[in-house]
């Protein structure tokens, strides 16, 4: 009676995973307290890293990834509670190497091209809209 308790406690949060072979996904990291890994310390750690691919199915939980080269080292197979698939074309996605990242946590936006201007009219005032396409951007995410 208590394994059917805790069982039923344990799977409202069990997700059912389904993973094919040539999909993509993200790697969960769980860095202990205090040590550096994959270049940020404590807050600011990343929780996932990818995407990668999955290049072989091992077992019914256990899969075999395509890591970059700067995770060359770690052991290549991982478990599926360990992975997170990733919803979107990983081609889109922007390497975070390209944008520079300054001291106070920010980066500078530059502006690429003005893409629409429209004036708004209040009742006393005018209010400018203008739509731009910045730098590390796709033209549909253009604000």
């Amino acid at each position: 009676m208590a394994q059917s308790r805790q069982k039923s406690y344990t799977d409202v949060r069990r997700r059912s995973l389904v993973i094919e072979v040539d999909d993509w996904v993200y790697l969960e990291v769980s860095p202990m307290k205090g040590v550096m890994r994959f270049g940020k310390k404590r807050k600011l750690s990343p929780r996932y890293i990818g995407p990668c691919r999955i290049s072989k199915r091992i077992g019914i939980v256990v899969y075999e990834l395509d890591l970059p080269q700067e995770l060359a080292a770690f052991y290549p197979m991982f478990h599926i509670s360990m992975l997170k698939k990733c919803m979107g074309d990983p081609l889109l996605i922007v390497p975070t190497e390209n944008v520079g990242i300054m001291d106070i946590l920010s980066y500078e936006d530059i502006l690429v091209h003005i893409l629409d201007r429209q004036v708004r009219k209040l009742r006393t005032t005018e209010v400018v809209a203008i739509k731009v396409l910045w730098r590390n951007q796709i033209f549909e995410e253009a604000t």
